[in-house]
């Protein structure tokens, strides 16, 4: 069957608490508007019969349930933080139906995190039970996979390296504070963005709205979506508030793109 589109869906745009946060009564957790009611971040590339994700989030069964996905083909991660793998567990439900181990790939730092973390899990001395068949698959430099070639673009999250990834058209770039110039070359031409843009206060790990309006000023794309939205963030009246091209993600959103756009 002949490919025709790359589909991105922001399966989560929240910060690490989700949104509400437990036990918050501000104003933006509770709020009825639906923009505003976030899951943990994370990110699907749909091509053709393939599916990609981009963590694990915290909320991944909620999000696969919402979204009615029914397979995973592979797993990108960008780091190792809870709020983007502690859903890993819930990757066995897939292997299941498929009956074959799901590749993960990430830095080798990432990855070797994930298996110590989760040892019940890739440590194949233990007895077998019900637990998630996994391939951990370290990365430094692009592949392809499916058709799609899969950039790492490496970043800095506060003290650790953590990846963003292009896909054609593509650039899916959560948890930094900054982009060295060698990664920004690998982000011209973009059609579509999605950038940390935490807060309009400062952080020592993400940037900030200001920030990431910067950044994406410099990256030019078409299009920009800010993701790993805290609950300073209201979609109701900060989206509108944003420069022309540059947006608010929210859960749900979903994005595609033609075939001949991403060679």
């Amino acid at each position: 069957m002949q490919v025709e589109t790359l589909k991105i869906t922001v399966l989560g745009s929240g910060t690490s608490t989700g949104i509400p946060v437990i036990g918050c009564r501000c104003p933006v957790c509770l709020s009825d508007h639906p923009y505003n009611q976030r899951t943990r971040c994370s990110a699907l590339l749909s091509y053709g019969k393939y599916n990609i994700l981009i963590d694990t989030s915290t909320d991944l069964r909620q999000q696969v349930l919402r979204e009615d996905i029914r397979h995973i083909d592979a797993v990108f991660y960008t780091h190792c933080h809870a709020d983007h793998v502690h859903g890993i567990d819930d990757l066995r439900g897939f292997n299941i139906r498929s009956k074959i181990p799901i590749p993960l790939y990430g830095s080798k730092q990432t990855l070797a995190t994930i298996r110590n973390n989760f040892s019940y899990i890739f440590n194949h001395s233990e007895p077998v039970s019900y637990i998630p068949r996994l391939e951990l698959r370290p990365m430094s430099q692009a592949i392809e996979l499916f058709g799609l070639k899969m950039i790492p673009i490496p970043m800095q999250h506060g003290h650790i390296q953590a990846f963003g990834y292009r896909c054609g058209p593509i650039a899916y770039l959560t948890d930094c504070n900054a982009i060295p110039p060698s990664s920004l070359e690998l982000l011209q031409g973009l059609e579509l963005l999605i950038l940390d843009g935490l807060r309009f206060t400062p952080h020592n790990t993400h940037f900030n709205i200001p920030q990431a309006i910067e950044m994406a000023q410099k990256i030019n794309a078409k299009q920009t979506l800010l993701t790993h939205l805290s609950h300073e963030v209201d979609h109701s009246i900060h989206d509108r508030e944003l420069p022309v091209g540059i947006n608010l993600a929210h859960d749900g959103q979903y994005f595609n793109f033609p075939a001949e756009s991403i060679k």
